[in-house]
């Protein structure tokens, strides 16, 4: 018998709604040239498409496989989010420029140049990587952890979360930064080294080149430098998502109470912070700024969130459906 239930949306999904208005109107605004338009837009029609088509399937059949994929889908889309941004800011001139003439008055230096020649050593080198690549395990096993332990928490900690990650890339279309890594290989190391630092304009439009760090090629150097080869696009430096993001999923374990959890992944997490700097990723700025939004993302997260359920069911969509099934299993 067919399951009469209405259609509801989850409120990440109506999240990914709003993130895809604001870029839409962005992308309108800055009017690109029609085929990149086109597609932009396109793809943002065929998530919406597929976001509606799994909750209108959901209406049908309670299962719960489907309401995790409802989850995976959305989160899965920030794969797709990052390198879009490029695709959208590089209609922007680069503002590069700007955060490496502050580092360069704040420390008389630049600290992305001089970190990594500091602390040559294979062993140091290593064990940064291995925290710089940690990030993606890190979100990706904390949510699940949290799906499998503590569902009614895990829908407050996915939403801001991806609400911080929409924050961060809204910032990244309209701020277009792209890294030492990126900026000092289009200006020159000589210019870096010298305190200039030249606008370069649209330059990354056309170039994409990567500075290499000249780091120790251990296992996890290796797998980072891979792996930027592959997906890193000259974007997204300011502020740092990687301690952002990082920084508020140890601020929602925290306010979980997972003081266990939390002690084991700290060490891995400071050497995150300190990889993104080491690997010429990001300006010590970034880094800071990070940190700021992070705790400022928090709290607005949290506001949104509970508007969110608020106004809809008073409690987390997830959460309902969970404890529902529970009741059942109880009666049976």
């Amino acid at each position: 018998m067919m399951n009469n239930r209405a259609m509801r949306f989850f409120s990440v999904e109506k999240l990914t709604f709003i993130y895809i208005l604001i870029t839409s109107l962005i992308i309108i605004f800055l009017r690109p040239e029609i085929n990149t338009c086109c597609r932009l837009l396109s793809v943002r029609v065929l998530i919406v498409f597929v976001i509606f088509g799994l909750s209108y399937f959901n209406s049908i059949k309670n299962w719960w496989v489907i309401r995790f994929t409802r989850f995976a889908f959305v989160g899965g889309l920030l794969v797709y989010w990052y390198p879009e941004t490029f695709d959208i800011n590089r209609m922007i001139p680069n503002l590069d420029y700007l955060l490496a003439d502050l580092e360069q008055k704040i420390f008389g230096c630049q600290p992305a140049l001089l970190f990594s020649k500091m602390y040559p050593q294979r062993w140091f080198c290593e064990l940064l990587n291995m925290g710089y690549f940690a990030y993606y395990p890190l979100i990706i096993g904390t949510s699940a952890y949290l799906y499998f332990k503590d569902r009614r928490y895990f829908e407050r900690f996915f939403f801001i979360v991806l609400f911080s990650f929409f924050c961060y890339y809204t910032l990244y279309i309209l701020f277009p930064t792209a890294g030492p890594q990126f900026y000092f290989q289009a200006i020159g190391l000589d210019k870096a080294q010298a305190g200039n630092f030249p606008q370069v304009g649209y330059y990354f439009d056309k170039h994409q080149e990567l500075l290499s760090p000249g780091l120790n090629s251990g296992f996890f150097s290796q797998m980072v430098q891979n792996t930027q080869q592959v997906g890193e696009r000259p974007t997204a430096a300011f502020p740092s998502s990687h301690v952002g993001i990082s920084t508020l999923i140890f601020i929602l374990i925290l306010k979980n109470r997972r003081y266990i959890f939390f002690s084991m992944l700290f060490p891995i997490y400071l050497a995150l912070v300190a990889a993104t700097v080491y690997i010429q990723a990001h300006y010590v700025i970034d880094v800071i700024a990070g940190l700021g939004t992070s705790v400022l993302f928090y709290f607005l997260g949290s506001i949104a969130h509970k508007e969110f359920t608020r106004k809809h069911l008073g409690i987390s969509e997830m959460s309902a459906m969970f404890l529902k099934e529970r009741a059942k299993m109880r009666h049976m």
